[in-house]
């Protein structure tokens, strides 16, 4: 996290909190019945794009679950800016891409099992 200022830290954690309120209200079913998880969002310095990571399970509907995300982009980007409209003055565009820290971290576990 080095070189984010406390700016873009403070507004990266309230998108986060935000989206994942936002996506858990629409439930799973909206996602294919897959769990997903906001894990980390990243913010751009100027504050106008925001990186989204996202963990879904199963993996095995990790591709069509971001591609319903990328679909629906528009829209929760909408929701999004009536949760921080008192405090950001432009909604960042939202790009969306896979955590895969929990993938790693149950490849690791299968190797050290063998």
């Amino acid at each position: 996290m080095e070189g984010l200022s406390t700016r873009q830290l403070k507004v990266g954690r309230e998108i986060q909190r935000d989206l994942a309120e936002i996506i858990r209200s629409k439930g799973m079913a909206a996602f294919d019945g897959a769990l997903l998880t906001v894990s980390e969002v990243r913010i751009s310095p100027d504050l106008s794009i925001a990186k989204v990571y996202v963990s879904i399970f199963p993996s095995a509907k990790q591709q069509k679950v971001l591609e319903l995300l990328e679909g629906e982009k528009k829209k929760l980007r909408g929701e999004l800016g009536r949760l921080v409209s008192k405090q950001l003055r432009i909604v960042p565009e939202l790009d969306f891409y896979l955590d895969t820290t929990l993938d790693y971290a149950e490849h690791i576990d299968e190797l050290l099992k063998k």
